[in-house]
């Protein structure tokens, strides 16, 4: 039997499919990018405190990301790859961290339209992020909020310390776990001395009108 024609015909279909799927790996590719580039500049909004533009970027974000899954309608095989992970881990992480300082309910991982993994870590992070509103916060004297912003920190962690299954199954999530730990802690020292200045500034300034109370007597 003459197999040319055969052969032939099995690298005419073999491009066709590749063809289809670089293309839709490309659009894939180029929205994932511009969905991360919207969701860092969202998280700078939210730590500028603007957050209606934050929502705005988190919109385009979701166009993005939108487009991208049509792109893959029919490739499931590049819907894995790991640039659109990233880009849902990031668009999580901008939803949550606009949560956690709003103190508005968490979107879920289901609304966002994102996996458990990348939510997950997205949520490490988020809660990473807080790091530098705490640090605003007791820049400004706002230690209430600055502890209320350490106390979801520390639950994101105490959650995530739980979810001990292997980092195939997480997406990385012992790492992010590990990282955020080291931020919390040094949170968490930043917080206690601030408060232990504060209370000590009380301390002296109260002693001091009562001296000067007594010396007027």
């Amino acid at each position: 039997m003459d197999h040319a024609g055969q052969i032939a015909d099995a690298g005419v279909q073999a491009r066709e499919i590749l063809e289809r799927k670089h293309a839709a790996r490309e659009v894939t590719l180029s929205a994932s990018r511009r969905a991360i580039r919207a969701c860092a500049s969202a998280i700078r909004a939210v730590h500028r405190r603007e957050f209606r533009a934050a929502r705005e970027l988190i919109a385009e974000a979701a166009a993005y990301l939108s487009e991208a899954e049509n792109a893959l309608a029919d490739h499931a095989d590049v819907r894995h790859a790991g640039f659109l992970n990233d880009a849902k881990k990031e668009f999580a992480e901008a939803n949550l961290t606009l949560a956690f300082v709003e103190d508005n309910a968490l979107p879920s991982a289901d609304e966002l339209g994102v996996d458990v993994q990348p939510y997950l870590n997205g949520m490490a992070e988020a809660a990473s992020e807080l790091r530098r509103q705490v640090l605003d916060c007791l820049r400004r004297d706002e230690g209430g909020e600055a502890e209320r912003l350490l106390v979801v920190m520390d639950d994101v962690y105490g959650l995530l310390v739980t979810i001990d299954y292997p980092d195939a199954l997480t997406g990385g999530l012992r790492r992010s776990t590990d990282a955020l730990r080291a931020v919390l802690e040094r949170t968490r020292g930043d917080v206690t001395t601030a408060i232990v200045a504060a209370r000590l500034q009380g301390a002296i300034e109260g002693r001091g009108g009562t001296l000067s109370g007594s010396t007027g007597v």
